[in-house]
Parts: C-alpha cells; sequence; structure tokens
C-alpha cells in the first residue's frame, strides 16, 4: 500500500424520495491497498458504490480518481480508465458458457489498449485468454466447468466469474459488492488467497462485506456507515470498538 489516493470521494449525498440514502460521506482509498466497507442492511453500503462507479448520480459531492474528476461521468467511460466492480446479485450472461463471458471485457477498448489479461487480448486468441483468467481464480482447466453455461454454475463459481470479468479489464480499481456472501467457509477459504493475490499485483480493492471475519482478515482499513452516515474509519480493531458501530450493530442499551 502507498501513500498516494486513487478514489478520493468527498461530501457524496444521496436522496431517494424523502429518504437520505448517503449523507455527506467522505474518504479516501489509498493505492494497492484493500478497503473495507461495513454497516447494517440499509446502510448505504451499495448506493455509495453505484454513486462511485456511475450507475446512479448523486445529488452533491465528487468523486476523484488519480485526481481526475469522474463524478458524471458514465458507466462505461468509468470503466475505461480501469475502475470495475462486481455486484451483489450476480449478472453474468446466463445463456452464455462461463469463459464467453469474459470475451465481451477482453474486446473492449481498455483491454485493446492494455493488452488484455497478461499480453493476451490484443493479439492472442480470447478465448485461450478467457479460460486461462478463469483457471486463475479457480475454474479447473480440464474440466467442463468453463464451458458450462453461466447460469447453471452454483454460487460460488458465479462469484469467481464476477471477478473474473473485472480482471479480464485490467483494472486499477475493483469494488467487489459481497464477494463472500452465500460462499460456504470452504469457497471462502479459496476465495481469500485470490483477493490477496490481485493486492500482490498491484489491484486496489474497495470491498462492502457482511461477513466480517473473513474481511478483517484481508483489508487493510475498515470504514462503517449507518443510515448513510459515516460512522467510524481506521483499523479494523478500532473501527469495531468504536461505541457507534457497535449500537449501528447491536443496539443501544437505552430505553
Amino acid at each position: 500500500m502507498s501513500d498516494t489516493v486513487i478514489i478520493s470521494v468527498k461530501g457524496i449525498s444521496k436522496t431517494f424520495g424523502g429518504l437520505k440514502a448517503l449523507i455527506d460521506v467522505s474518504f479516501d482509498v489509498f493505492q494497492g491497498e484493500i478497503y473495507g466497507i461495513i454497516g447494517p442492511n440499509g446502510s448505504g453500503k451499495t448506493t455509495l458504490v453505484n454513486c462511485i462507479t456511475g450507475f446512479i448520480r448523486p445529488d452533491k459531492g465528487h468523486v476523484r480518481f488519480r485526481d481526475e474528476e469522474i463524478t458524471q461521468w458514465p458507466v462505461h467511460k468509468i470503466a475505461g480508465v480501469g475502475v470495475t466492480r462486481t455486484f451483489q446479485l450476480m449478472r453474468p450472461y446466463y445463456s452464455l458458457p462461463a469463459f464467453k463471458n469474459l470475451i465481451i471485457p477482453l474486446w473492449s477498448p481498455r483491454a485493446k489498449k492494455y493488452g488484455g489479461w497478461r499480453g493476451g487480448g490484443r493479439h492472442g486468441d480470447r478465448d485461450t485468454v478467457a479460460i486461462d483468467i478463469l483457471e486463475e481464480i479457480g475454474f479447473e482447466r480440464e474440466s467442463r466447468v468453463p464451458y458450462k453455461l453461466a447460469g447453471t454454475l452454483p454460487t460460488g463459481y458465479q462469484k469467481r466469474l464476477e471477478l473474473a470479468r473485472c480482471i479480464a479489464l485490467r483494472p486499477d480499481v475493483i469494488f467487489c459488492d459481497e464477494v463472500f456472501s452465500g460462499l460456504s467457509m470452504s469457497e471462502i477459504a479459496g476465495m481469500i488467497p485470490l483477493i490477496e493475490r490481485l493486492k500482490m499485483d498491484g489491484v486496489t480493492l474497495v470491498m462492502i462485506e457482511h461477513r466480517l471475519r473473513e474481511l478483517f482478515r484481508v483489508a487493510d482499513r475498515i470504514m462503517a456507515l449507518n443510515f448513510g452516515e459515516k460512522i467510524a474509519e481506521g483499523y479494523y480493531k478500532d473501527v469495531i470498538e468504536d461505541k457507534r458501530v457497535k449500537e449501528a450493530y447491536l443496539g443501544s442499551e437505552e430505553v
């Protein structure tokens, strides 16, 4: 992890009708770190990611990527500079084989510009590159799994496929929206080395998670949200001891 800020969020607010989903949220993510975002259901975590990655427009505030303002950019332009995301509810191309789900990102302008994944996207056979990526994240190359329809895959494989589509773009930042959700302990045990390897490769990860024990194993810093507001930030031991965080998860003793 370096001292260089790669994602800077300042004063992001979002209202849906009369509901204040985000209220003046600010934080910085450093290049090469794993930054965790936690909070109870309805605290605004996914809405925050949607605002940062262009899926919804914030009412006010600013998002910067490497000192460049990206707040009003469309989704494809944000992805084109290397800011990608997974989805809490997986969104594969269900009727395509798993490896064919990677062909679209491998044909993207960013993949063509940077040579795809490990140099294969520009001139290499994209089917082969897609299989290489899937093998790297835990698909068995010699099995039939990479060739099965994405819609027939178990949850663990679909989660990995979400990450694979991000990796195919050669990203600088990946926002992981509950990548551990729905996985068994053995599946999580296989996912954690992948997360750590992405960090070693220089990818910055922002992880939205309810599986706190697993998140704390990999995250460098944590931010906690509650009712759309940032209530704590820092190392996980400090965050989980924060009174406001305990009240958000466990409630208050006051009557």
